[in-house]
């Protein structure tokens, strides 16, 4: 079954490479899935277009920063290449990086896949440590981006402090507590309390609705909350002995047998239908998510949405930028992402859609914007992520950390809330895509 799962895969990196070809030599970096720009055009008049590659919403084009940086440089045109999933983004970067050709002027780079970056990449990086007074910003997210011999390769955007987000107006129809504070209490300290509520939500949920979107995402908030992860500082890989491996997997396991969960996988357009249809009354919500919901539930959400203290402090997410050695406008780049990153900016961002700074300087001066607050209950966005962030235990990200991970969600977890395996078939299949993946 391996052998076959290889050649397919290697038929499949084939077809890839084709494709990717035919893109490099039409000199195009940008997305075909997900993408979007924002400056328009192609830098006419003598204009220096900066191509900035990300996946997700960062929050650049939503703040307005794009627009604010061209009408402080009339000469520049900034255009954002955005793909919606890390695991397609991903290997999308490496593959152009090893190349020489294609990456954007600007790549973004996701916390699973910054060992990688920093252990593989990091000639392919410009050292932005000698561009920038590091002291700006968390001292472990500058570590976590600098190569043994002190290259910085990336700038950190954001970080995940964890929460739940909630419908409570859902709650309210299903007979439970909608007091952010008294909910918080009620499943303080252990993920599996916050399961056993949803368990209580189905015996009288509203017509079409689930507790929860995927046990996946509950999977990774539990995951972001423990001392470690796949491998050990050392760069040894544990993640098949991990009590918080298994700790996670067991409470996820729990939301994939029962029938709490809308059984929806992550990023994928039919998730973000849920979100407009109040298909799921909760999310683990870290920070980076309140601008995902903003979006994705629309104006139909307003005032519906609340935010309480997740069970433990957790971190899921953040991200960082670097600039490519071969883009041809390093100069311009990383001027741009020094201000994309700086506090005043990173502040901007998380009025907008509520996305963590990095640069501690900032946060005496977070405030989120009146219609975000407004728009999640006038819940204390700040103080719940603030409250969070401060005791968010410090984790090692292995190179192949993501691969791992999605593994894990993406493979084992579906196998059982989708296919309805047992929880050790789920775990036998993620660990066969995990021995492909570390080539055992």
């Amino acid at each position: 079954m391996r052998t076959s799962t290889r050649r397919s895969r290697r038929l499949m990196a084939l077809a890839a490479a084709a494709a990717l070809t035919t893109g490099l030599l039409a000199g195009c970096a940008e997305d075909s899935d997900d993408s979007s720009s924002e400056g328009g055009g192609n830098g006419g008049g003598g204009k220096t277009t900066l191509t900035v590659g990300t996946f997700g919403t960062f929050g650049y084009k939503q703040a307005g920063l794009y627009d604010e940086y061209m009408k402080l440089h009339p000469d520049i045109t900034i255009k954002e290449n955005v793909t919606t999933r890390t695991d397609v983004y991903w290997p999308k970067v490496l593959t152009r990086l090893q190349a020489g050709a294609g990456a954007d002027d600007i790549q973004a780079i996701e916390v699973m896949n910054i060992t990688e970056a920093v252990e593989t990449q990091g000639d392919k990086f410009v050292d932005l440590g000698k561009e920038v007074d590091k002291s700006q910003w968390l001292d472990w997210k500058n570590a976590q981006a600098t190569t043994k011999d002190g290259k910085l390769i990336g700038l950190g955007t954001d970080v995940g402090p964890m929460a739940i987000c909630y419908r409570k107006d859902l709650f309210e129809k299903a007979g439970l507590e909608t007091d952010r504070t008294k909910l918080a209490a009620q499943w303080k300290g252990d993920w599996g309390k916050y399961v056993d509520l949803g368990k209580e939500y189905m015996k009288k949920a509203p017509s079409g609705t689930k507790f929860v979107d995927s046990a996946s995402s509950v999977y990774n908030a539990a995951l972001g909350g423990e001392p470690e992860r796949y491998y050990q500082t050392d760069g040894t890989v544990t993640w098949d002995k991990s009590q918080s491996v298994k700790k996670a997997w067991n409470v996820a396991m729990d939301v994939a047998t029962s029938d709490m969960s809308a059984k929806l996988k992550q990023f994928d357009k039919p998730w973000d239908q849920g979100y407009a249809n109040g298909t799921f009354a909760t999310v683990a919500c870290p920070a980076w998510m309140i601008g995902y919901i903003l979006e994705k539930s629309g104006d139909a959400g307003k005032g519906k949405w609340d935010v309480a203290a997740a069970p433990t402090a957790a971190n899921w997410g953040g991200s960082f930028i670097g600039v490519p050695t071969s883009g041809k406008h390093q100069k311009e780049s990383i001027a741009l992402a020094k201000w994309l990153t700086a506090p005043e900016q990173q502040a901007k961002v998380f009025a907008k859609q509520a996305s963590f700074p990095s640069t501690p300087s900032a946060y005496s001066t977070l405030k989120p914007a009146a219609a975000t607050t407004e728009y999640f209950s006038n819940a204390p966005i700040t103080q719940i992520f603030s409250d969070s962030a401060k005791t968010i235990p410090s984790q090692y990200f292995g190179i192949k950390d993501q691969a791992i991970n999605t593994a894990l969600t993406d493979v084992g977890i579906l196998q059982v809330e989708q296919k309805g395996k047992s929880p050790d078939a789920g775990w036998d299949a993620a660990s066969e895509e995990i021995k492909d993946v570390l080539g055992q």
